[in-house]
């Protein structure tokens, strides 16, 4: 595929000069140019969301197709990274590999199968499409994606305007840029995001290192597995991006909202402030450990000092001879763990399902930039 007239090229060349110029970490300190349009990860999650509910709102069978077959459009350019006409002439029957999770892009030319590339999906969206192809009524082999390019166009600005997000941030190619930056910013070598954007290697990078497929596979799949955890809000864990941040003398407070909308507060050294090299619209994760979470029996939210408060619903409860273990389900579906003393336990009357307040404060919060 020739790099010419893909706005990616550009961001691409500007990272690798980045890196010419000796930086260890570029993706730490890489910045987009204010005329570069893109969405960051909790856009792109948000705009994911407003697509998954447009599918749901939809009563007739054959409208529910229609929008699912978009809404896989959307996630294989969102997670592949590839090109709207590439993911249009995907062959369901010979470009996916669901053994693996993978899927050829740009290796057909006039119905013939050619050279392309190999790239690597989450488990999910495989399983999706799969479940798709299965409820799909009967039709050319072939053909699964073939839809007007405008039409899929015309939806992505729709479902853009839904959720509140400027119309040409959602064009597919901005999702395509954004991909981009996603993988650079989370270390993914250069020459591997080239790759799979299918941008041929720059010579700079060449001459240092080339990744084969094979080579390609296990950093590609370490990627895909920590943004899994992300999305499946693994028990005390948080992924956010960086609102504000307020420096005081010794400390200071950095605030960031979570992919679910909630907010969360902590309170970091200076020292550390500097040393993770933390700054606004930046992503990161916020861990609470379990004896940190404060469990609370209330209709309302509760009265104190903890900045950080969240209404769930029990959804396990593990008692043992001398603590109890609640497991709390937050509305963006992180779950929050806690633990007691079988004293409190008995004290509180708490059972699954009922509804209560976990709460923590901004100290008991730990930054993690992965």
């Amino acid at each position: 595929m020739k790099d010419r007239n893909d706005p990616v090229a550009d961001l691409l060349k500007q990272f690798e000069a980045d890196s010419s110029r000796g930086r260890f970490n570029p993706a730490g300190i890489f910045s987009v140019p204010k005329e570069v349009k893109c969405l960051d990860t909790a856009q792109l999650t948000e705009l994911e969301n407003a697509f998954r509910q447009w599918v749901d709102d939809s009563a007739r069978s054959d409208v529910r197709a229609s929008r699912r077959r978009i809404l896989l459009i959307f996630l294989l350019i969102r997670y592949s990274g590839g090109r709207l006409n590439e993911i249009l002439t995907l062959n369901e029957q010979r470009d996916l590999d669901w053994e693996n999770d993978r899927i050829r892009l740009g290796g057909t030319e006039n119905g013939e199968s050619g050279g392309g590339r190999e790239v690597q999906i989450p488990a999910q969206v495989c399983k999706e499409l799969k479940a798709f192809m299965d409820d799909a009524a009967p039709g050319s082999p072939g053909t699964l994606f073939q839809v007007d390019p405008a039409h899929v166009r015309r939806k992505f600005y729709e479902q853009a305007k839904a959720c509140g997000l400027p119309a040409d941030l959602a064009n597919p190619n901005a999702i395509r840029r954004s991909r981009a930056i996603e993988l650079l910013r989370s270390n993914v070598p250069l020459p591997i995001v080239q790759k799979l954007l299918g941008h041929s290697t720059a010579n700079l990078t060449a001459a240092y290192v080339d990744f084969s497929d094979k080579d390609m596979r296990p950093v590609i799949q370490h990627f895909l597995d920590k943004e899994s955890r992300r999305k499946t809000s693994a028990r005390n864990t948080f992924f956010g991006k960086i609102t504000r941040i307020k420096k005081g003398d010794i400390q200071s407070s950095v605030e960031l909202v979570t992919l679910g909308g909630d907010t969360l507060q902590t309170i970091i050294t200076n020292d550390s402030l500097k040393r993770l090299g933390l700054k606004t619209d930046s992503f990161i994760t916020a861990e609470v450990k379990a004896p940190w979470v404060i469990i609370a029996r209330e209709s309302a939210q509760p009265m104190c000092s903890a900045e950080n408060r969240f209404l769930g619903t029990v959804s396990r409860i593990i008692r043992g001879t001398i603590t109890t273990e609640f497991v709390v389900r937050i509305a963006d579906g992180t779950e929050l763990c806690t633990i007691v003393s079988r004293e409190s336990d008995r004290s509180l009357g708490i059972r699954e399902n009922d509804r209560v307040w976990v709460f923590f404060n901004a100290y008991a919060v730990i930054l993690n930039i992965e």
